[in-house]
């Protein structure tokens, strides 16, 4: 997306360059909201801050308000405005609050709820997306909606109604996403048909669809990961993870640029895919795959079946199931479903350093958030540990109880940390 900032001085217009997910027009500039999954240019990196170290339900809590049902995705935020998606008496629901004061601004229902079968699923857990104008949510039902950022209904539909039934074995989690000339794109990867959608965000309506299905074992084509948007040779691309292929489309028709298989050479059932991969500032993408004993290292671009060359490494002794990975200035932090931290080297995948939070029964299905040099890891358990993080190691620096379930990930912003658990949407401060 071109800049139109052409009357303010360079380094300003760098920065607003830096985030193309989200619209030129809008006064505030994609760091000061974390208006998806992952944050403003969805990587899991958040902007610098005084963040919170230590918190409970009752120390150092800004606002702490009961939620109307539930659901596993992660809040979206712009402005003075936090959205977050749940069940609501049996019904696809959506709640806005006040960033400041946790007060509820308003409420919306759309249509019949389709419940959780995960302990740590629900019908709610893809991730709302705003562009400060207007609210898209998307739920397991198979429901797409769009909604003013005051609460009035845009449009709705429902993607299994147009397309076909949902054939995942386990709750629906891909988010959706913003790319090309104001399109709203989600990747609906699962046993049998599989496709992308990019609809019109202003009126829902299909501006492409495109086949994503390929030819592979039982459960190993169904995908729980999200799509990334990103500059890759000077052009804008969808990346897409899943179905044992990374592949690279163009947004205005969903065609694909190129394709990296090879993730599965003995081809093997079963090997379904939650966690996305992580994006580094340079074109490479670290891939975890084979159920959490597997990663790779791939670089992303060209035309074409790239399998053969874009391959930068790969190792079968580490992965990561569903946490996704973060990576920033050329490293990568990997945490593992059992506690494990491997700092890597994002180009030869070698371990900088490795450690790990002490373990126990619980396991990390939320994915890790980077806020400065601090990395917020929450586990299923209530357990949310802050780990400093250097080029040399770790240092843990408190582990906090927050006595709820958390597969949600953290919400860095403006020196506070909104948590949303499976009862409550907590706002940390520090002291």
């Amino acid at each position: 997306m071109k800049s139109t900032t052409s009357l303010l001085p360079v380094l300003a217009a760098l920065l607003l360059a830096s985030f193309p997910l989200l619209p030129s027009s809008h006064a505030e500039t994609a760091s000061a909201n974390w208006p998806q999954w992952r944050g403003p240019d969805g990587t899991s990196v958040a902007a610098p801050g005084d963040y919170p170290i230590e918190f409970s339900p009752e120390k150092n809590v800004a606002w702490r308000v009961e939620l109307p049902g539930v659901g596993s995705s992660t809040p979206a935020v712009w402005g003075n405005r936090v959205f977050v998606t749940s069940g609501i008496d049996g019904q696809d629901g959506i709640t806005a609050y006040d960033l400041e004061t946790g007060k509820q601004l308003w409420q919306q229902t759309l249509g019949p709820e389709r419940a959780g079968k995960h302990k740590n699923g629900s019908g709610a857990n893809p991730s709302p997306i705003t562009d400060g104008k207007d609210v898209y949510v998307y739920y397991k039902s198979g429901t797409v909606a769009s909604l003013t950022v005051e609460g009035k209904l845009n449009w709705k539909t429902n993607l299994q109604e147009r397309y076909g039934e949902d054939t995942l074995w386990w709750d629906l989690g891909t988010s959706p996403v913003f790319a090309g000339d104001h399109q709203l794109v989600i990747a609906v990867m699962q046993e049998g048909d599989s496709y992308v959608v990019a609809l019109d965000r202003a009126d829902g309506s299909e501006t492409w669809k495109v086949d994503r299905t390929f030819e592979v074992q039982k459960e190993t084509g169904q995908s729980y990961t999200t799509p990334y948007v990103t500059e890759i040779d000077g052009q804008e691309t969808i990346v897409i993870w899943g179905a044992d292929r990374l592949t690279g489309h163009d947004p205005a028709t969903g065609e694909v640029r190129w394709t990296c298989g090879g993730f599965n050479p003995d081809d093997k059932p079963m090997w379904r895919v939650i966690a996305s991969p992580a994006f580094t500032d340079d074109g490479i993408a670290v891939v975890p795959f084979g159920r959490a004993k597997h990663v790779a290292g791939i670089r992303m671009g060209g035309s074409g079946d790239v399998t053969k060359t874009a391959r930068l490494w790969e190792r079968d002794d580490l992965g990561a199931d569903c946490p996704t990975p973060v990576a920033r200035d050329g490293k990568v932090y990997l945490l593992t479903d059992r506690g494990e931290i491997h700092c890597l080297d994002a180009r030869t995948g070698k371990d900088l350093w490795a450690d790990a939070i002490p373990r126990a029964a619980a396991k990390y299905y939320s994915s890790p958030i980077l806020a400065g040099n601090l990395l917020y890891c929450a586990r299923e358990d209530g357990l949310l540990t802050v780990v400093e993080v250097s080029d040399t190691g770790m240092k843990i620096l408190a582990q906090n109880d927050l006595g709820e379930r958390l597969a949600a990930a953290p919400v860095p912003l403006g020196g506070r940390l909104l948590v949303r658990g499976a009862g409550w949407l907590s706002c940390l401060q520090k002291e």
